[in-house]
C-alpha cells in the first residue's frame, strides 16, 4: 500500500434551505493514495459531484451542514480555518470543471488565467518565469502554438482548447490532487479520448493522484485504478476497476454497466 495522501471519513452532506433537511452525501469514505487514480461514477444527483466539491472546500451555500473528517497534510479540511483551506486550493489541490467556459474568465487573456495559481501561491515567481512555466504548461497539455493562445480570451477558442486550458490552470502548480469532475462530457468521442490520455500523462509524469467524476463508466474504466460507485448520496459498491465490472455485486452497478452498449467487457 503507497502512502495515503487523502483520508475522507464518514463524509455527510446536507441542505436545509427546503421545508425539511436534504441529505446528498452520506457516509461517504474515500482513502486515496500518492499517484493513484480513482473514479467516482453515478448519475445524476448520485453525490459525486457534492462530494468532490467538499474535499475542494468549493461548498459555497450557507444552509447546509457538513460532518465527517477529510485529512490532508495533518489538516481537516471540513474544520481548518479558511486561509490554510486558501493556501492548499488551486495550489496542493486543484479541480477542473465540466464547462470550462463557466469556469473561464471572459474577460481575462488565456495567459492571466493560467498563471493564477502561481500569482496567488507562488509570489515570488516574477512575471516573467510566470509567462514561460504557462506557456510551457500549455505545450504539455498539447495546445498548439501556445504563444499565440496565451494572448486569447476564452471565446476564441474551441470546447477541446478550453478544456486543456482549465487542465493546465490546474496543473501549473503541479498538485497533488487533482480533481476533474464530469471533464469530457461536453466533448466529442475524439477530444474526449485525448483528454483522458492528457490527465493519464500527467498522472504519470507527475505523480499526480486523480480523483475522476463521470456518469460514463467506459471512461473510469479507460483511466481509473480503483471505482466507487454513488447512488442517492451513498456509497454502494467500491472496489478495483476490473472485478467492479466483471463482478458487479449491486443490482445498479449491474444496471449501469449494462445501460452502455459500447462498453468491452472482454
Amino acid at each position: 500500500m503507497g502512502n495515503v495522501i487523502l483520508d475522507v471519513t464518514d463524509l455527510h452532506i446536507e441542505f436545509h434551505d427546503h421545508d425539511k433537511p436534504e441529505t446528498v452525501v452520506e457516509d461517504f469514505d474515500l482513502m486515496l493514495e500518492e499517484g493513484e487514480i480513482v473514479g467516482i461514477v453515478g448519475e445524476s444527483g448520485s453525490g459525486k459531484s457534492m462530494s468532490a466539491l467538499a474535499i475542494a472546500g468549493l461548498l459555497k451555500r450557507h444552509a447546509l451542514t457538513k460532518q465527517g473528517r477529510i485529512m490532508f497534510d495533518g489538516a481537516d479540511l471540513l474544520t481548518c480555518d479558511r486561509q490554510k483551506l486558501r493556501s492548499y486550493q488551486g495550489d496542493e489541490i486543484s479541480m477542473i470543471f465540466q464547462e470550462p467556459m463557466t469556469s473561464l474568465n471572459p474577460v481575462k487573456k488565456i495567459g492571466w488565467q493560467v498563471e493564477e495559481s502561481l500569482r496567488i501561491h507562488h509570489r515570488e515567481i516574477d512575471k516573467k518565469e510566470r509567462k514561460r512555466r504557462a506557456i510551457e504548461m500549455m505545450e504539455a497539455v498539447g495546445l498548439r502554438e501556445p504563444e499565440r493562445v496565451y494572448n486569447m480570451y476564452p471565446h476564441e477558442l474551441s470546447g477541446g482548447m478550453r478544456q486543456r486550458v482549465m487542465i493546465a490552470a490546474a496543473m501549473i502548480g503541479e498538485p497533488r490532487i487533482l480533481i476533474a469532475d464530469e471533464p469530457t462530457t461536453a466533448l466529442d468521442v475524439t477530444i474526449q479520448a485525448q483528454i483522458v490520455e492528457l490527465l493519464r500523462k500527467m498522472n504519470r509524469e507527475k505523480g499526480t493522484a486523480i480523483i475522476f467524476i463521470s456518469h460514463d463508466l467506459s471512461l473510469i474504466r479507460q483511466l481509473c485504478k480503483r471505482v466507487i460507485v454513488m447512488q442517492k448520496g451513498n456509497i454502494v459498491e467500491t472496489g478495483d476497476v476490473e472485478n467492479v465490472f466483471r463482478r458487479p455485486q449491486m443490482l445498479y452497478t449491474r444496471k449501469l454497466i449494462a445501460a452502455i452498449p459500447q462498453i468491452d467487457l472482454s
